[in-house]
C-alpha cells in the first residue's frame, strides 16, 4: 500500500521534493501538496484500491502524511469488509 501511495504522490502530487525523500510521517502540505493535488490523489487512491472516500474522511487530516493516507485507506477497506 505504501508503495502505491508513493507512486500516486509522485504522479499527481506535484511536490517540489522527491517522494522517496519523504518519511511516512512527513507533513505533505508542508512539502508542497496543494488542495488540487490532494483531490487528484484521492481520485487515484479510489481507483487504485477500488474504494470511495466517505464525506467524513475528506479532510486535510486524512491526507496529511503518507502514514495518515495509509490509515485512512485501511480504515475504508476494513469498514467495507465489515459491511
Amino acid at each position: 500500500m505504501n508503495e502505491t501511495i508513493r507512486e500516486l504522490l509522485t504522479r499527481v502530487g506535484g511536490l517540489p521534493v522527491a517522494v522517496t525523500e519523504l518519511a511516512d510521517g512527513a507533513d505533505l502540505y508542508a512539502a508542497g501538496l496543494s488542495s488540487f493535488a490532494s483531490v487528484q490523489l484521492m481520485l487515484g487512491l479510489e481507483e487504485a484500491f477500488d474504494i470511495e472516500f466517505p464525506d467524513n474522511l475528506l479532510n486535510r487530516k486524512s491526507f496529511a502524511s503518507i502514514a495518515a493516507i495509509e490509515q485512512t485507506v485501511s480504515h475504508i477497506l476494513k469498514a467495507r469488509e465489515a459491511a
